[in-house]
Order: structure tokens, then sequence, then C-alpha cells
């Protein structure tokens, strides 16, 4: 396995997995740019840190899967599926207890042995879907 996809699995498991926010920075820089942000993601390795912690508190027993990873240059591509029970408000949606299984790809840029730029795309309609803010189709 190449350095830098090592780096995301042990970010993944040690942060997202384990829940260890605080250990976010090892392994972004602090001016980490999202090229992505969510809805109301802070500039920066803050920024990341609180949508992470609040992920973790809105989705109990959270756990993130890595289904494919390709390192090529200083970039990594990541595709995941992540779940949870959802027990917490979650961009205002109360929590619902819904288990909920979400796909998406992460692409990481390194710069140093951290992550300087990340671009993650998540299948939110989904989401929201599984969590019942608008009902499936009939179809």
């Amino acid at each position: 396995m190449k350095a830098h996809a090592k780096l995301v699995r042990q970010f993944i498991k040690e942060v997202l997995n384990e829940g260890d926010i605080e250990a976010t920075g090892k392994y972004f820089h602090e001016d980490v740019v999202e090229l992505v942000p969510l809805p109301g993601q802070g500039p920066g390795l803050s920024g990341l840190k609180k949508v992470l912690g609040g992920l973790r508190s809105a989705f109990r027993g959270m756990n993130w899967l890595i289904e494919e990873q390709i390192e090529e240059g200083d970039k990594v591509v990541t595709r995941f599926v992540w779940s949870g029970e959802h027990q917490g408000e979650f961009f205002g949606i109360p929590a619902t207890g819904r288990n909920v299984s979400v796909w998406g790809v992460v692409i990481d840029r390194f710069v140093e042995g951290k992550i300087k730029e990340t671009r993650i795309i998540m299948d939110g309609l989904g989401l929201m879907a599984q969590l019942g803010v608008f009902p499936p189709s009939k179809d």
C-alpha cells in the first residue's frame, strides 16, 4: 500500500470510526481547503473538525468502510460507504432513530505528508430520503 493511501486509512480508522476528532490535525494541514464544503462548514482544520464532530454526534455507531482506493502522485481517491443510526440533530433534522448507509468519494491532495485539499462527494439526496425528509418515489 502506498504511503498517502495508508494515511487516509489511518485517518478513517482513528478519527471517523473511533471518534478521536482531535487527531484530525495529524492528517490535515491547519489551513486545509475543503473544495466542496458541507453547508455551514467553516474554513480550515477547525471547520473540518466541527463538521466531523457534528456527524459523529448525529449518527451513533458511525462506521466508514473503504470500498476502493487509488493513489496517483500527490492524490488519493477513496470510494467509501458510511453507516450509522440517526440519534442527533443533523442539518436541522431531529433524530429519527433510522439507520442510514451513505456512499461517497473523496479526493485528497497531499503536501508534505498531510492533506492540503480535500473534496468529498456524498449521496446527500439518498441520505435525506433515508431520514424521511421526503418520501421515496412510488415508481
